[in-house]
């Protein structure tokens, strides 16, 4: 199938779907395990892609060389094993975005467990993580309840702080995050294996880095937390006003065996998604892997800058597709009273803003969505933007501004049979937006 024979919509979807095929563990992970150590290997991990890295990890690893361990990862992403595999490493589950019991269950069990296992210089830990750790690993430090960080969480979520920001307040109030499970390895070398979801692919923003030393500090914590409008007991405001809750610093001697390696990354799935508009035919022009922001601005700059390409006013001359990533955000404001809360996530509302943009502009097809599978905390993994959205939806008496300004993008697409839904893809490299302009002739 070629961009001349392939409807648009099929054209986006397989661009989708090479960006999360190229961040497979499967497939990623041969290059960057190292041979079995004299001792014991000791596995640790956290994150959406974490059972399907502990599958590939186990399929690797030889059979008479000793393996175990325990990993966590959101509820329904574990990925079908291969027969005839044995399990070696314990795979829980919990809840994602907005931690739970057991969350706090498989940290402690971790935390405890690696200790127990007292490794030695001949042994090696490996650290399995991916997007969604911060939340899948949730272990208070004193002074903060489960019910505290899940308040927090949620507060962190709908305040439009940048992942880092979130990052650096979560590894400060955590007894596992910022470095310290890895303070658990004792003796033994330590490899964390990740997978980036983040701008940048600051290994340790990734699940909040819970076996990397940490540069952030208590007064970088407390200022964001200022700066949202967090609450916080006061008790933990103290003791991070004090540096009481400081996380291991890059110098701590404990990290002078770890090493870190990146093993899938946004930017590799987006190159991964050129490559194949490529061998169908079109030209491909990857924007960033980086961008953040407010989903709907970034939606709109997006809208400009399809229009400018078909009018034929920019480089990037159509036909083609513009690609990008990153991490936007959608700062939600309370819910009134006795309303339904709105249901959508960043992709959906990166969507909607976009479709709103381009007021059905010809020639112009779109899709955004989670490399997860899952777009905030509904089924769907993103929406697509045709032509006719806006005339559908009309005709079907949905106003998009009403509902982008409501951030209730779900409803909208799920009315128009929009949505992508694929479940859960067992990787994280974060957003993925593509935009085909089919011509320069039409708007």
């Amino acid at each position: 199938m070629s961009a001349q024979t392939a409807h648009p919509r099929a054209l986006l979807r397989q661009l989708f779907d090479a960006a999360v095929d190229a961040a497979q563990p499967r497939l990623r992970l041969p290059a960057f395990l190292p041979p079995p150590p004299k001792g014991r290997t000791l596995v640790v991990g956290a994150g959406k892609g974490s059972a399907a890295m502990a599958q590939a990890l186990e399929a690797l690893w030889p059979l008479d060389a000793p393996l175990s361990g325990h990993v966590v990862t959101r509820d329904g992403h574990i990925p079908p094993r291969t027969p005839g595999t044995p399990q070696r490493i314990t795979v829980h589950e919990a809840r994602h975005p907005v931690p739970d019991a057991r969350s706090e269950q498989a940290a402690r069990l971790q935390l405890d467990w690696l200790r127990q296992q007292n490794p030695g210089p001949d042994d090696l830990v490996i650290a399995l993580m991916s997007g969604g750790g911060s939340a899948l690993l949730c272990l208070p430090v004193d002074g903060l309840t489960l019910a505290d960080k899940q308040r927090i969480h949620r507060e962190l979520l709908a305040s439009g702080a940048p992942i880092e920001a979130m990052n650096t307040v979560r590894k400060h109030l955590s007894a596992i995050k910022g470095g310290r499970l890895a303070l658990a390895a004792g003796l033994a070398p330590v490899l964390t294996l990740a997978i980036s979801d983040v701008p940048g692919d600051d290994p340790g923003t990734i699940a909040s880095g819970p076996t990397l030393p940490d540069a952030s500090t208590c007064a970088d914590a407390l200022a964001i937390i200022d700066r949202y409008g967090l609450t916080v007991p006061d008790a933990v405001r103290a003791a991070l006003a004090s540096g009481a809750l400081e996380t291991p610093a890059p110098d701590h001697p404990a990290f002078a065996t770890h090493r870190c390696e990146l093993i899938a990354t946004p930017l590799q799935s987006l190159q991964a998604a050129a490559q194949r508009a490529r061998e169908l035919g079109v030209t491909a022009h990857i924007l960033s892997d980086v961008i953040e922001g407010e989903s709907a601005e970034v939606g709109r700059v997006h809208a400009a800058l399809a229009l400018s390409s078909a009018r034929g006013d920019s480089c990037f001359k159509p036909p083609c597709v513009l690609l990008s990533g990153g991490e936007t955000t959608v700062t939600l404001p309370p819910t009134p009273p006795g309303q339904a809360a709105p249901r959508g996530g960043r992709g959906s509302e990166f969507a909607l803003a976009l479709a709103h943009a381009l007021q059905g502009a010809p020639g112009i097809w779109a899709l955004a969505a989670d490399t997860d599978g899952i777009d905030g905390v509904e089924s769907n993994a993103g929406a697509f933007v045709n032509p006719d959205t806006l005339a559908r939806a009309a005709a079907l008496g949905l106003s998009a501004r009403d509902h982008l300004h409501r951030h209730d993008a779900w409803p909208f697409f799920n009315a128009l049979d929009d949505l992508l839904v694929t479940g859960p893809t067992h990787t994280n490299v974060n957003d993925f937006r593509a935009i085909w302009v089919e011509s320069g002739d039409k708007t």
